[in-house]
């Protein structure tokens, strides 16, 4: 709950599929060495971590791996805790109740898709049925008005486009065949546009006001980068330091 007591108006959540068809928060499908130590407490060595396969896993085991001991040394200043994969639908609950008890703001929750064509049937089920798991979730919990879905593959994306809730959309974009040329892939104007920090430049900026389309870089953690984008006018970045982005972009009370 630390990102709410920093004040971040939006929580970005990668999801990933159990084998039981679970929805959980987790940045790839499988357990990086980087951060997980195994069912029997034991490290995962680098080269087999991708045998660590979510996808081929119940829930219950899942929650036999600590991803909070070690810590993570590209974060050091995290706290280390012993902790396990939650799923989606209990963040939603945990959030809520937290945001209810503090008398908070309402927040978004950002969800993103983690699919490859590559990954189908390997680390996640087919884009069809992966979007529509997560859009059967967030009705479920009632969050249709707190959420925005995005991804880097198009397919899921496509894929909600077609349902009855019109969930918000972004495309999440990391290449640098222009703006444009992402969208023709997608097939049509998102809520939300995404590209990674480096590739944002006055004339994205304009092509999406144009448009009515959201700007959203992301991920923006040095403060000289976040004060580079607080000269361009965006509705929001993601980042991976939230008290940094509050300190840049909100004006202190005195």
């Amino acid at each position: 709950m630390k990102a709410l007591e920093y004040g971040v108006d939006t929580l970005e959540l990668d999801v990933v599929i159990s084998r039981d068809n679970q929805i959980v928060i987790s940045h790839e499908p499988w357990f990086s060495h980087v951060i997980s130590l195994d069912k029997n407490g034991s490290p995962i060595p680098e080269e087999k971590e991708k045998e660590y396969n979510i996808y081929r896993m119940d829930y219950a085991e899942i929650k036999l791996y600590d991803v909070g001991s070690l810590g993570n040394k590209g974060f050091p200043e995290q706290q280390k805790m012993k902790v396990y994969k939650p799923l989606l639908r209990d963040v939603f609950s945990e959030v809520q109740k937290y945001i209810r008890k503090n008398k908070l703001k309402q927040v978004r929750y950002n969800i993103k898709i983690k699919s490859t064509p590559a990954g189908d049937g390997v680390f996640h089920p087919a884009a069809s049925v992966f979007a529509r798991m997560i859009y059967d979730e967030v009705l479920a919990n009632k969050m249709q008005k707190n959420v925005i879905i995005q991804s880097f593959d198009v397919r899921p994306l496509q894929e909600l486009r077609k349902l009855t809730v019109k969930l918000p959309l972004a495309l999440l974009v990391m290449n640098k065949e222009g703006i444009e040329k992402n969208l023709e892939k997608l097939g049509f104007q998102p809520d939300a546009y995404s590209p990674h920090f480096s590739l944002v430049d006055e004339a994205t900026v304009a092509y999406c006001r144009e448009r009515n389309m959201k700007i959203v870089p992301w991920t923006v953690n040095e403060i000289a980068d976040l004060k580079r984008m607080k000269t361009f006018d965006l509705d929001g970045i993601i980042t991976d330091y939230p008290d940094r982005a509050v300190k840049v972009f909100r004006k202190q009370k005195k």
